[in-house]
């Protein structure tokens, strides 16, 4: 099978290094992607916790504070 003067042979070679390009930038945005993902702090969960502290009786009653 020649296509324009290439064999077979040459044209898989030419696809496979398409697709070793494509799947090296790929993995090289994951990985930065990954890296980006992980400096970043993890965010405090401000209401979650106010509400945690309303059940268990850690407010502050307004009748104490007013005397």
């Amino acid at each position: 099978m020649i296509i324009y003067g290439h064999s077979g042979q040459d044209i898989r070679r030419m696809i496979w290094r398409r697709k070793f390009k494509l799947l090296a930038v790929a993995v090289l945005i994951v990985i930065a992607v990954t890296l980006m993902g992980c400096t970043k702090p993890k965010p405090t969960l401000n209401a979650l916790d106010k509400f945690w502290d309303t059940l268990g009786g850690k407010t502050t009653d307004l009748v104490k504070e007013t005397k």
